[in-house]
């Protein structure tokens, strides 16, 4: 715990990108999460949860689509505490790649619960 604290304090202090990028993965996760939970609809009974192999929808339950809001947690917590200890074993422009791939997948994950949500 105190390398991860001082950690923090040299990410503060001296990469101000890794801490800018950061801050914009929980703020796209928490965007993510809130999405996620407005969009669901636990009125239907069958709604659109997933990609067909042929390219259509498959049909589902809502909740199916828990897997979004635990997703955005998942991203906006536990890669942030991994990007941090990425930074202490690997330095800091591995921990930017991981920061910035962790984006894109939150990304990918709108483009998807937008969607899925549109076609139900």
């Amino acid at each position: 715990m105190k390398d991860y604290k001082e950690d923090i304090i040299k990410i503060y202090h001296h990469e101000r990108v890794t801490l800018t990028l950061m801050i914009i993965n929980s703020i796209l996760s928490l965007a993510l999460a809130i999405l996620s939970f407005v969009r669901i609809n636990p009125a239907s009974s069958v709604i659109k949860v997933g990609y067909g192999d042929i390219g259509g929808y498959r049909d589902g339950s809502w909740t199916d689509l828990i897997a979004f809001p635990l997703l955005a947690i998942l991203f906006g917590i536990m890669h942030n505490f991994l990007a941090v200890r990425i930074f202490h074993r690997r330095g800091a422009g591995m921990a930017k790649f991981f920061i910035i791939v962790t984006t894109m997948l939150i990304i990918g994950a709108f483009i998807v619960l937008v969607r899925l949500t549109k076609e139900g």
